[in-house]
């Protein structure tokens, strides 16, 4: 921790940069905030920069629980580096926004995760990080919403910020590995414990079941959706227009980078059923956003699923349907399962745990979460992994603990 490099870190500046979309699109990056863009850059910043203190905040108190000392060194990194991300932020409002800009920065740590007067901007980091399980899924499916909209500044005309978030991008890599490789750990353990005990119920052996890890991603990955916003709008059309926020991979798009006239269907949902209709391409940037992110999530649960499949189980994970437990939206005002079936309320309130954890899940989770803090040993419920931190074996010291902390 005394080695992390605690700055400012900025992607290589290119002096012949152009701007690759939008109205301005051919034009010289811009170095300075331009005076008609600056309260959309600024909103852009302060959002983007009140998520980083707010997922630490969410996972203060994973220490206390940790399955092992290698997954306490993950968590320690992940922290920091979401720490310098917030500092990255704060950077470019003290450097470029003047007065309005620090006060905006001091306002990042007034709010607080769950505080019920002052919450973070977006609600899924306002949910309690209740457990290492939610840790992993945290970090898989909200880190990866991380990823994409980090993806799309990556691309803005104001080359600060472009080169900040093209920096920060390498960082959320490895946060995405925790989730990833966490989640596989978690369901490989309650495979080999299924095997051994000839039963889905692995609770009384020391396991999460599948079907509450199910539940879990359920919850996580729809509170993600919603961090992309209503499928149409007309701020995300007017951001990629002033060259404030362009798309995932922007150059790689075989268009007009302009968009005017482009069109894609939507989904929605009317007379209690799921239908289609065209929409202006340029009102659905969040949609096409959130259809990459789709598709990056599936890659993840097909890995986990390979994990069951290796095992000899027939049971596998799914992505629930985008409309499941939204609150923001075309979804927002439905009930939808995760098969995709549009429901009343008395069938989702019959149902519902069913699908998203209950108080008992949580309960039952959270009693698994005994700390293991012996070097090279793992809690019950998680498989080790399968090989150490840079190079190192997975029984390395990664973190040393105070004699009075282990009482």
């Amino acid at each position: 921790m005394e080695e992390y490099r605690w700055g400012i870190f900025l992607a290589e500046a290119d002096p012949d940069k152009l701007i690759n979309f939008g109205k301005h699109k051919g034009g010289k990056v811009w170095h300075e905030v331009p005076g008609e863009h600056r309260a959309d850059l600024m909103r852009l910043i302060v959002v983007q920069g009140d998520t980083e203190p707010a997922s630490v905040e969410q996972q203060r108190i994973l220490g206390n629980t940790a399955p092992s000392i290698y997954d306490l060194r993950n968590l320690f990194q992940v922290n920091v580096e979401e720490g310098r991300h917030l500092w990255a932020m704060v950077y470019l409002l003290h450097a470029y926004f003047g007065r309005e800009g620090r006060e905006e920065a001091e306002q990042l740590l007034k709010r607080n995760s769950g505080d019920l007067d002052a919450p973070r901007i977006l609600g899924a980091f306002n949910e309690a990080t209740t457990d290492w399980l939610q840790f992993f899924m945290f970090t898989y499916f909200t880190d990866r919403d991380g990823k994409y909209q980090l993806g799309t500044l990556k691309e803005s005309a104001f080359d600060p910020l472009a080169r900040t978030c093209e920096f920060m991008l390498k960082e959320e890599a490895h946060h995405m590995f925790v989730g990833t490789t966490g989640v596989q750990r978690v369901v490989e353990r309650t495979a080999e414990l299924m095997k051994e005990h000839g039963t889905t119920d692995v609770f009384p052996h020391g396991g999460i079941p599948l079907d509450v890890i199910q539940k879990y991603l359920n919850f996580q990955y729809s509170v993600s959706m919603d961090l992309f916003g209503s499928e149409q709008s007309t701020n995300a059309g007017n951001y990629y227009s002033s060259g404030l926020k362009g798309r995932w991979q922007e150059t790689r798009r075989k268009d007009d980078h302009v968009l005017l006239g482009g069109v894609r269907t939507m989904r929605y949902v009317e007379d209690g059923e799921i239908k289609e209709k065209e929409v202006p391409l340029l009102s659905a940037l969040n949609l096409d956003l959130r259809d990459e992110y789709v598709a990056d999530c599936a890659n993840g649960v097909r890995r986990w699923n390979q994990a069951l499949e290796d095992a000899g189980l027939d049971e596998r994970l799914f992505l629930p349907h985008e409309g499941f437990n939204r609150r923001v939206g075309v979804y927002a005002n439905h009930h939808v399962s995760p098969a995709g079936e549009v429901l009343d309320d008395a069938d989702w309130d019959a149902r519902v745990d069913d699908w998203l954890p209950s108080a008992k899940d949580r309960k039952a989770v959270a009693d698994l979460m005994v700390p293991e803090y012996e070097y090279g040993k793992f809690a019950g419920w998680i498989a080790p992994p399968k090989t150490g931190i840079n190079d190192q074996p997975v029984e390395f010291d990664y973190v040393h603990l105070a004699e009075e902390g282990l009482a």
